[in-house]
Parts: structure tokens; sequence; C-alpha cells
């Protein structure tokens, strides 16, 4: 896939997921990324292949706290269980943007997909200050790839129409 330098405008379908939310500051981010694990290692207890990237969903932010899911696209619906809960990307229209390089920076594409936004007229899918779709997914395999300066990460936010 090649990367996406400019932001566009993509359709997409609904995707089921599991995931785990919390809420935290960026101070304590430490204990977002530490449930990565927990959430593959659900689904590899119960059999279910990933069947896209590790994404963090953001549903809003109130007073430096964002409320987050950590979460990865399966193949078909699954059952919670309490703390690893079932959900879906919503189907949509996306303003889609992919950062290349350290996450740490990913605020630089952050802001230019709102100016981007703003320049051609485009609001983001928000109620009551909760979005309904913003996501973040990682498109680089640490694994892979252990350099953080050469990670790919999609982000893509929904848009109101």
């Amino acid at each position: 896939m090649e990367p996406i330098l400019e932001p566009a405008l993509e359709t997409r379908p609904e995707q089921p997921y599991v995931s785990i939310a919390i809420e935290a500051p960026l101070s304590e981010w430490g204990k977002v990324n530490a449930l990565v694990p927990e959430v593959f290692d659900w689904l590899a207890r119960r059999g279910v292949p990933p069947v896209g990237a590790l994404f963090y969903r953001y549903h809003s932010v109130a007073d430096d706290v964002l409320s987050v899911e950590v979460g990865v696209p399966v193949a078909t619906p699954q059952e919670g269980d309490g703390r690893v809960r079932a959900g879906s990307k919503p189907a949509g229209t996306y303003a889609v943007l992919v950062h290349e390089g350290h996450p740490d920076r990913i605020r630089d594409t952050f802001a230019k997909l709102d100016d981007w936004a703003h320049r051609e007229g485009v609001e983001w899918d928000l109620v009551d200050g909760v979005w309904a779709g913003r996501f973040e997914s990682y498109l680089t395999d640490p694994a892979e790839e252990p350099d953080l300066g050469k990670w790919r990460t999609e982000v893509a936010y929904r848009v109101v129409g």
C-alpha cells in the first residue's frame, strides 16, 4: 500500500473488532499501550485471527484525559467478556492520512488533517463532544520494523455526510 501523503476521503464498510476501553491522560499513556498484548492474547486464546492493524479508537478528550479503546479488527462479530468488548468501526466516509515516522510525532499529522478539513469545509462526525469514528491504526509490525522512526500509522476520522 502506498502512503497517503495528502488527506483523502474514503468510503468504508462497517468493520467488527474487539477492544479494551480506558481513560488516561497523555502523561500515563503507558497504561494504554500496555493493553495491546492483552487484546492479542484474548484473541489467541479464542483462536480468532486479527484481520487488520491494531488501532486506537478515540472517543473524547476532557481535562486532558482521553477516552480511548485499544482494538483489533476481526472477520466476524465476537462476544465480549466484560473487560474485552465487541464493537465495530462504523461505516461511512472517512478523511484518511498516513503518518510516517515516530508515533510521538503523530500530532503533526492530526494538525495536517485538521487544517485540510478546515480548508475543504469537511466536518468531523461528533455528537456531544464524542467522535463517531476517530481511529489511529498501526500499519507497521514492530516485530518486522523495530525502528519507530520508520513506522507508518493511518489516521482516519469519520466525516459528516
